[in-house]
């Protein structure tokens, strides 16, 4: 071996093996112990540095945020009720936050720059101060310009007060995030300037001549134009892939395998924590069927499943009980295909199960954009996975059959369609499609949650029918990267949302855009409308499809300006954040 090879390849295993002495105990692969037992910060009053450094992932060198010297950063655990006094020092050359998300609190303590608090300078600090009124399994971040994006984000688990209604011996956090060695200002530079920069699964002439064998040429041929009316993409399901991203788990390529160890006949809790910048991740462990028994931190009626979606930004824990001494692959898929972050159950170190093969690149439908196979029957005979209606020219288009009008009880606040540069388009017949399998799962032959499935374990607390409806729109203009709610971006907002302490509200998305969007509340839970059974699972992010309608129930109790926003973190950026005033009569108090 030359020399310089020789220095650099010794370079690269030092700084993997630093890398993994760097990681938190909880992060660590090979299973130390049960997740019960590693060290974590724990206390009422914690010190917390926010800071730069470099150190490898994925096996390259790269810079990135730690807190307290450490990627990802420290597992947080307290119990519900304790009564937290939490200092963060500012280490790094900007300005930093940090949201606590999915906690209730205060809302001078959620971390929003320039909306909950003026945001921590470099060189400065500040104490959050808030007692925990809840338990399960949450996170927290920067809120903070694209600081996510390069490592500022860690778990939390806040322990109950009363036993849980479910058993485990054992118990692994599994935090999935998304990692580029590109700095994030210039992905986002680059999406601005070609939306389709990170796509490259794009539709090919060889997809052209098997749709004209499978449809006809007339049918394929006005179905490409149509797309290249609109100039959007049937291909086009995320917007950075793993042309630029590695995906990990627990700050873990695929290649570097976490690993968490079992003994055969052990009930293991994972808890799924979906920490990344913009990614969708379609998550199942092949052989072991998951117990779902929390989402968002709710504890929900157990159910079964071999498969589930987790949205940017959820989070799911789930109950697993590996009955041979096998490894087991955790395999979370990208909702694009491009990539993928996996790890393994072992009752060992250094086993690995086997890695299935990405599946198939879908393709978005007439569905995805909320149309009827009615409206475009002479383009199509019928709805093949790959034949999209979307390219049409919306401004012909008949919006009549668009409803606005309220599920069930109180008023509805309707508002026509917003229509500009950053609105593409509409969805014309938007439903809900919380029943539905995710885009790609369709004809999974195994079972895939829904969120239909989901069912609060105790009644909602609030069994109040809604007083009104509010109506929000989710918009986009792909090519041109801009997004919006209700074609606006959040610069160009002039007021909140007004709402009344306690009272009942009723929020329907309607998604005009082609991509989901997990769109996420501070500061309090809503429940989504599934069924008005009274046990309606209540979350804090919900992933809106494309050209779907969905409603929430919100009963607003706590005082104060409240973010909601696209979790996406570069549609945020953009501009697809909104803000909830919530007072007792007008002013925040």
């Amino acid at each position: 071996m030359k020399r310089r090879k020789f220095l650099h390849s010794s370079l690269l295993l030092g700084g993997a093996c630093g890398w993994q002495s760097l990681l938190p105990a909880w992060a660590q692969s090979d299973g130390l112990s049960t997740l019960a037992g590693v060290p974590a910060l724990q206390g009422s009053q914690l010190q917390l540095r926010v800071s730069g450094g470099q150190s490898a992932i994925a096996g390259k060198s790269a810079h990135h945020i730690r807190i307290n010297d450490q990627f990802p950063a420290p597992l947080l655990r307290w119990r519900e009720g304790d009564a937290l006094k939490l200092h963060v020092q500012n280490a790094l050359d900007a300005e930093t936050s940090i949201h606590w998300h999915g906690i209730m609190l205060p809302w001078q303590m959620d971390g929003v720059p320039g909306l909950s608090f003026a945001g921590i300078a470099p060189g400065a600090g500040f104490t959050y101060e808030f007692t925990l009124k809840q338990s399960g399994t949450y996170w927290y971040h920067s809120h903070s310009g694209l600081q996510e994006q390069i490592g500022h984000y860690g778990p939390v688990i806040i322990d109950p007060l009363e036993p849980e209604p479910f058993k485990y011996e054992r118990e692994y956090v599994i935090l999935l995030s998304d990692w580029t060695f590109e700095k994030p200002e210039r992905v986002f530079s680059k999406l601005k300037k070609m939306s389709g920069s990170y796509n490259y699964q794009q539709r090919t002439l060889g997809d052209f001549f098997r749709d004209v064998q499978r449809d006809g040429f007339d049918a394929t041929l006005a179905e490409r134009m149509m797309w290249g009316d609109m100039r959007m993409n049937p291909a086009d399901l995320a917007d950075v892939t793993a042309a630029t991203y590695t995906y990990l788990v627990n700050g873990h390529s695929p290649a570097e395998n976490w690993t968490g160890l079992f003994t055969a006949g052990e009930r293991i809790r994972l808890r799924f924590i979906n920490a990344s910048s913009m990614s969708i991740f379609n998550l199942r462990i092949p052989g072991l069927p998951m117990t779902v028994v929390q989402a968002d931190g709710q504890n929900v009626q157990p159910v079964e499943t071999d498969e589930l979606q987790i949205g940017t930004a959820e989070t799911f824990d789930v109950l697993v009980q590996p009955q041979a001494m096998l490894a087991y692959t955790i395999y979370a898929e990208s909702n694009d295909r491009s990539g993928y972050a996996r790890a393994t159950l072992a009752p060992q170190a250094g086993m690995q199960g086997g890695i299935p093969p990405l599946r198939p690149r879908p393709l978005l439908t007439m569905k995805d954009m909320g149309m009827n196979h009615g409206d475009y029957a002479s383009a199509a005979a019928e709805d093949h996975s790959g034949m999209d209606m979307s390219g049409m020219d919306h401004s012909t288009m008949d919006m009549g059959d668009m409803d606005h009008s309220t599920h069930q009880g109180g008023s509805s606040q309707q508002h026509p369609h917003p229509f500009g540069p950053g609105v593409a388009g509409m969805a014309s017949v938007a439903v809900s499609r919380l029943h539905e399998r995710p885009l790609g799962l369709e004809k999974e032959p195994h079972r895939v949650l829904v969120y239909t499935d989901l069912h609060s374990l105790t009644p909602n607390p609030d069994q109040r029918a809604h007083a009104r409806e509010l109506e929000l729109h989710l918009t986009g203009n792909m090519e041109r990267y801009m997004w919006s709610f209700d074609g606006k971006k959040y610069s160009e907002v002039t007021a909140p949302i007004a709402l009344t302490l306690n009272e009942r509200v009723r929020l329907t998305f309607v998604n005009d855009t082609m991509m989901p969007h997990p769109i996420h509340l501070h500061g309090m839970f809503f429940e989504v409308v599934t069924a008005e059974d009274g046990n309606k699972p209540r979350k804090h992010t919900l992933v809106i499809k494309p050209g779907e309608k969905a409603s929430v129930d919100l009963t607003a109790d706590a005082i104060g300006p409240w973010a909601f926003h696209c979790h996406l973190l570069y549609h945020m950026h953009a501009g697809m954040m909104r803000v909830f005033a919530v007072s007792k009569a007008g002013a925040l108090s």
